[in-house]
């Protein structure tokens, strides 16, 4: 016999993605330091963001492995866990993803294989191949699926960026589940040499349109503080980040209207 708690758990382990954020909840978040900025990050190159969009891997120049933690609404069996990692090859980067979601009663696993190209000075592009897997117990039907999305990154001026990026362009017919499709714009400035701003679009299929803003502003350069934004049940976020040598520790705090907070931790 399930429990009160294990009922209420289950329940928003089913809806909490649908009902708390209206957002594609197939899609891999970008890592705590863009969280903390609303999730604006299609148009700013990051280890993370990479991930957001695709054409950002083509500036990853360097390898890289990251490691992410997201504890919403202070809820263990509504834990995100994501792996990554980057490797540059020639004017291109690879990158894959693994995240885990869920506890034993139901959990939805990823993995994602991407790659971002150099098109010209101002201009990169990338796409990814995404395959999803969810189970849950009882006479609940598993679910396997496969996806891939496509992003453009370009530079408009010295300090101007934008970017593009599109997931899963396949007609539903084409599959025996639905799977929502999503398009996000999105542009950003840097004012000077320590504030980035930037702001985006979201449309995803059957949802309204969400709205983003969000900043990161370094006082010193191993030292970041972000703030941000979303239309998404009237969200503010924030979080600070630091570079050790190598190792870069980055933090987030989202607020939800009921809900309460989710935080997030990585560690790249």
């Amino acid at each position: 016999m399930y429990s009160l708690h294990r009922i209420i758990v289950s329940l928003l382990v089913f809806f909490s993605f649908h009902a708390a954020f209206c957002d594609n909840p197939y899609i891999i978040r970008g890592g705590p330091g863009e969280a903390g900025m609303g999730s604006v990050c299609i148009m700013r190159p990051g280890f993370w963001s990479s991930f957001s969009n695709q054409a950002l891997l083509a500036h990853n120049r360097s390898p890289g492995l990251g490691f992410s933690y997201e504890n919403r609404f202070s809820i263990p069996e509504l834990g995100t866990a994501t792996a990554a990692i980057v490797i540059p090859v020639a004017q291109s980067s690879m990158g894959i993803t693994y995240s885990h979601f869920g506890y034993p009663e139901f959990r939805r696993s990823a993995v994602g294989a991407h790659c971002g190209l150099i098109l010209s000075e101002n201009i990169s592009a990338g796409i990814g191949i995404d395959y999803f897997s969810e189970k849950a117990s009882g006479d609940y039907e598993s679910f396997r699926s496969a996806t891939f999305e496509a992003g453009l990154f370009i530079r408009a001026s010295e300090k101007v960026t934008a970017g593009v990026h599109l997931f899963n362009p396949l007609p539903n017919s084409l599959r025996k589940t639905f799977m929502p499709s999503t398009l996000r714009a999105g542009a950003g400035i840097r004012l000077n040499s320590m504030l980035f701003a930037g702001a985006e679009v979201e449309m995803t299929m059957g949802q309204k349109l969400i709205l983003r803003a969000g900043f990161e502003y370094m006082p010193a350069k191993n030292i970041s503080l972000r703030g941000g934004f979303c239309t998404e049940n009237t969200s503010f976020s924030f979080g600070p980040g630091y570079m050790l040598r190598w190792l870069r520790i980055d933090l987030s705090f989202v607020t939800h209207e009921r809900l309460g907070i989710t935080s997030g931790a990585s560690l790249i």
